[in-house]
């Protein structure tokens, strides 16, 4: 369903999204002749995705999104594909104007994709066109994660976090960096935190929105605000992770419905986080985006799920990442320390708010930590002004001298 524009025969090679317009005409079939359930029975979202949310969305689905609209943005920034380790991996690289500008690679995570880092683009490689300063300027890749929208599936088991983030190593060396920084939420901040313990060569430091080892044992509950993480993360655990458990043990199970039916993946998709949830319902029912969370933007990354046919192969990965093979990999030993400079901020209406505290013991190296006041679990893509102030902050550090880009 995508097309690559021009073949080089060179290891990085031009790549341009072409959606056969018959897959949108299924697509507008499949979401007429969705078979519905009976409305839940509760008056919130404890049973699930609420039907009327979901009747909205695929009323606007139907017959008001524009697909073409997306695709033409995603068409306006230079994509590229390249091999790496026997997958495809698509990428978006973007140059920015000033020289000084600092390699940056940031990854996206689940239920997401580059569609939700979008807004960031502009405001990172040419901060002085966004009311920002030359010298934050950075060069900007987005890769796909490994079997996500554009990104070919992994045809061999092993492909955690781990494994990508010595692919976005092997990524930026290939693009001729030889200095950069890492950011990451959500997955993406999984394969940051792993690019942090490999520590390859070149990376200055990394960023992220998510404590991904809050997960991984007691965390200390003294405070009032570690009491509180500790209860969201419970609440989260006993209620809300329900993807989670199901992705990481039985994503082909999930897949086929995925695959079947858009109003399926589509509410898979938004039954994620509580805040995210709602603030994406208000968008659909009552027409009230909460920051950058409009019907849009939002079909614009489901659609984009569909249109690829990677429902299932993005479950996958969290099977590869938190599933058995992560159990197995967990009792070997535990992973290096993290020896590169951390930076990490904090969301209000993330599944829980890091305390301070939480994010030291995690990282020795933490040199950055700031609590902001608005945003949750997809900060760049709801919040984009204060998530690209954040970054900035972040890095503002670690900058060094022009660093020559060779490629793409």
């Amino acid at each position: 369903m995508t097309a690559v524009q021009e073949q080089t025969g060179s290891a990085i090679r031009p790549f341009h999204v072409g959606i056969p317009e018959e897959a949108l005409t299924d697509l507008r079939r499949r979401i007429a002749t969705t078979r519905w359930p009976s409305r839940e029975l509760v008056g919130d979202r404890s049973q699930g995705v609420q039907l009327a949310t979901m009747q909205a969305l695929a009323r606007y689905w139907a017959d008001e999104h524009d697909w073409r609209r997306c695709e033409a943005r995603l068409n306006a920034l230079p994509q590229f594909m390249t091999e790496i380790d026997g997958v495809d991996i698509h990428f978006i690289h973007v140059r920015s104007p000033h020289a000084d500008a600092l390699p940056l690679i940031m990854t996206h995570g689940w239920p997401g994709s580059v569609v939700e880092l979008l807004e960031t683009v502009g405001p990172l490689t040419d901060p002085t066109a966004h009311g920002g300063r030359a010298e934050d300027a950075f060069h900007l890749v987005l890769p796909s994660l490994p079997g996500y929208a554009f990104s070919a599936e992994p045809g061999e088991l092993g492909w955690d976090v781990r494994r990508t983030g010595r692919a976005w190593a092997e990524l930026m060396r290939r693009l001729g960096y030889t200095s950069y920084v890492a950011q990451g939420g959500d997955v993406g901040a999984g394969v940051t935190d792993a690019m942090g313990r490999q520590a390859p060569e070149g990376l200055l430091g990394i960023h992220m929105n998510l404590l991904v080892t809050a997960l991984g044992g007691p965390q200390p509950a003294d405070t009032e605000q570690e009491q509180a993480a500790t209860g969201a993360i419970a609440t989260f655990q006993a209620s809300g992770s329900g993807y989670f458990l199901e992705q990481a043990t039985r994503p082909q199970t999930i897949g086929y419905g995925l695959l079947d039916s858009p109003v399926a993946l589509a509410a898979w998709m938004l039954d994620h986080d509580t805040d995210a949830y709602y603030k994406i319902a208000r968008a659909f029912v009552d027409g009230q985006p909460v920051g950058n969370l409009s019907r849009d933007h939002v079909l614009d990354n489901i659609s984009l799920y569909w249109l690829t046919g990677t429902g299932a192969s993005a479950a996958r990965s969290y099977w590869e990442s938190y599933g058995a093979p992560a159990v197995a990999a967990a009792a070997a030993g535990p992973p290096p320390d993290v020896s590169v400079p951390v930076g990490f901020t904090t969301f209000p209406g993330e599944i829980w708010r890091t305390p301070r505290s939480w994010a030291e013991k995690s990282y020795a190296t933490l040199a950055y930590f700031n609590e902001v006041d608005r945003g949750g679990h997809f900060a760049a893509w709801e919040e984009p002004d204060l998530f690209t102030e954040e970054i900035r902050a972040a890095f503002r550090p670690l900058r060094r001298a022009p660093i020559p880009v060779q490629r793409a």
